[in-house]
């Protein structure tokens, strides 16, 4: 029977199928120290990581019969991509089933940010709400206002018809454009500054990569509007978290939504201390259904790789590769 590293407990349906096919191991379960677990059991022919587990070169190299890497996220740059290709390792992703999932989430964090309801919550909850008041914690309005989009892809999509539901006006910007899109709904393709500068809220819907390290830095923070909101739920490197604080803590900004970060899962002190942030503990894809799919997928592609299929879910690393070989 062939064996799989599972690094952290998930959905127990998927544990149960992988039980019944395969001599599982779940790393978490035998302490924190996952570098270690792996090295004791350097015979696995398969991996199911999370995006918190630095798959490095290392790692890599060290499971000597590893199959395939089946990272339970639709994000992948806790892997060393390089060493897989190299070491011929197949990796799989979680794409689609958690877009709509993570485009609520983004609503939430805007809507959280923009009527200030995490400061209004804990108003309330510490005895200070003495009845209404006319200027009790005012908020923005979001129809009318400009939601602009880093990253036109499936869940940059859905969060922008969402916001049209609001009543907002929708413009991105994408490496490629989208004139579909623009003519169904009247979305307006914009260049990274006129974006940054127009818009009300700036969201961020990039995956990471080196080349978009920082993208949000202290320069492109300064270009924005003064009570302009700034959301991502995508990846924590893609912003400067200290150039970030910097400016909400002098009231520069109307305020933060957040549900990744720089050094996950530390987070920057100044951000916790600053009331017009909402921060949230990575919860994009956090509802059942979504993680028993994502949990599902990675099953399924263990399943295919270690049968000698071609597993669904590549990602596009991999499919480039494939698509090349003569």
């Amino acid at each position: 029977m062939k064996k799989v590293i599972l690094t952290h407990r998930y959905s127990e349906e998927a544990i149960s199928l992988l039980r019944r096919e395969f001599q599982l191991h779940i790393a978490a379960d035998q302490g924190p120290d996952i570098p270690g677990f792996l090295r004791r059991h350097a015979d696995a022919d398969g991996l199911i990581s999370f995006l918190s587990d630095p798959i490095d070169g290392a790692v890599i190299k060290g499971l000597k019969k590893l199959k395939i890497i089946a990272n339970f996220a639709v994000g992948y740059n806790n892997i060393d991509i390089g060493s897989a290709l190299e070491n011929n390792v197949l990796v799989t992703h979680t794409p689609d089933v958690l877009t709509e999932a993570t485009a609520d989430l983004t609503m939430a964090l805007i809507l959280a940010v923009a009527r200030r309801l995490v400061e209004g919550d804990a108003f309330v909850r510490t005895g200070r709400f003495t009845g209404w008041g006319a200027n009790l914690f005012l908020g923005k309005e979001l129809r009318g206002a400009i939601l602009g989009i880093i990253g036109m892809g499936r869940i940059g999509l859905a969060t922008a018809l969402r916001a049209r539901a609001f009543g907002m006006k929708v413009v991105y910007y994408s490496r490629s454009a989208k004139p579909a899109l623009e003519k169904k709904y009247g979305f307006a393709r914009v260049t990274f500054l006129e974006l940054i500068r127009s818009a009300d809220i700036v969201s961020l819907h990039l995956p990471y990569s080196p080349g978009v390290h920082h993208l949000f830095n202290q320069d492109v923070f300064a270009l924005m509007k003064k009570d302009a909101i700034f959301i991502n739920a995508a990846r924590g490197p893609l912003m400067d978290e200290e150039a970030l604080a910097e400016k909400l803590a002098k009231n520069e900004r109307f305020g933060a939504g957040l549900d990744v970060y720089e050094g996950e899962p530390a987070v920057n002190k100044k951000l916790k201390h600053l009331k017009n942030t909402v921060l949230l503990p990575h919860l994009g894809s956090a509802t059942g259904k979504t993680r028993r799919s994502m949990a599902m997928m990675t099953v399924q592609a263990v399943r295919q790789a270690l049968n000698g299929e071609k597993p669904r879910h590549l990602i596009p690393e991999w499919k480039e590769r494939l698509r090349k070989k003569p």
